[in-house]
């Protein structure tokens, strides 16, 4: 993505003034899958980040894995560390006959702040297991195990799971990859242009009954606190939003799409995670989209002293 490409998106105001500002893109798509609108660089390429998960959970159903329900959820998560989420990764890394030390994805403590405040406190160091990717690992290695394929190396772009996802996310995206990198769990990064990613989304969403795409849109529509947390605003909006899924990535991505076909994908220029929400709601309206929800996510609050003074809104127009 270019930043000269990018617009204004967000606001950050305090006290009545604008503090600071953020660029970004959007893409949105109707429910005839026509662009209705679309802001800055929605057609260079960037990375989703963890927005591609449900794409490459769709990619490993596909080749065999046996989730569903609440592990197929975690399979496609940036999970926050809480009990149900290591209690769900080992069960699949059982399945596959593993424990953690087969994990190869970065080390890192829960997102969850009580969560972490309690591991830290009981001395807990870093860990592959506690780290937000460690489903996607495990549904890696299983989905290896299912296919006699070796679990080391599982995360070379060669290997032929990961061949087989990123041919599976250019086809939901509805183009070939157009760049691949490494996402800073280690696992293979796929670009695409924004519009991709909303199209990506949208091929989930519409998929008929029993497929893998549609089971995994299903499992986070079902089980949202374990694609994220309990605590956590992407949960807050899938249980708002009847028919709607949506899933995070680092770097200010996020991504949702509803039964009907309308989809929307957001990235924030400069990473800024705290804008990403707010005008992925402004998008969502702007498509017809209403539940209280959306009023409760439009503005997040800006704080002094402990008590609020301004808000960051959307400055989409």
């Amino acid at each position: 993505m270019h930043a000269g490409d990018a617009v204004l998106v967000a606001e950050v105001v305090r006290s009545g003034l604008v503090e600071s500002r953020h660029r970004g893109s959007v893409a949105a798509l109707a429910a005839d899958g026509s662009v209705a609108f679309a802001a800055g660089a929605a057609e260079a390429p960037m990375y989703p980040r963890s927005s591609n998960k449900p794409a490459q959970a769709a990619a490993m159903l596909r080749l065999g894995l046996p989730l569903d329900g609440e592990l197929l959820a975690l399979a496609a998560a940036s999970h926050s560390g809480e009990p149900i989420h290591l209690e769900g990764v080992r069960r699949i890394l059982e399945l596959a006959g593993l424990d953690e030390s087969a994990l190869r994805n970065t080390p890192g403590y829960p997102i969850d702040a009580d969560t972490m405040a309690d591991y830290v406190r009981k001395g807990g160091e870093p860990s592959s297991l506690t780290a937000d990717c460690s489903g996607k690992h495990a549904a890696m290695l299983l989905t290896c195990v299912v296919n006699s394929w070796p679990t080391e190396g599982y995360l070379d772009p060669a290997h032929p799971l990961q061949t087989a996802i990123r041919d599976t996310v250019g086809e939901l995206a509805g183009a070939p990859v157009a760049h691949t990198g490494v996402d800073g769990c280690g696992a293979p990064l796929f670009a695409m242009p924004l519009v991709g990613l909303a199209r990506l989304f949208r091929s989930l969403a519409l998929a008929p009954s029993g497929t893998p795409e549609r089971r995994v849109a299903e499992a986070i529509q079902k089980h949202p606190e374990y694609t994220s947390g309990t605590t956590r605003d992407e949960a807050q909006l899938i249980r708002g939003v009847p028919g709607l899924f949506a899933k995070a990535g680092a770097e200010a991505v996020i991504a949702a799409a509803l039964d009907d076909g309308r989809a929307v994908a957001v990235k924030i220029d400069d990473g800024g995670q705290r804008a990403r929400m707010v005008v992925l709601v402004a998008a969502l309206k702007r498509l017809g989209v209403d539940a209280p929800v959306l009023d409760e996510l439009a503005a997040a609050p800006v704080l002094g002293g402990g008590v609020r003074v301004g808000e960051i809104r959307s400055a989409l127009r």
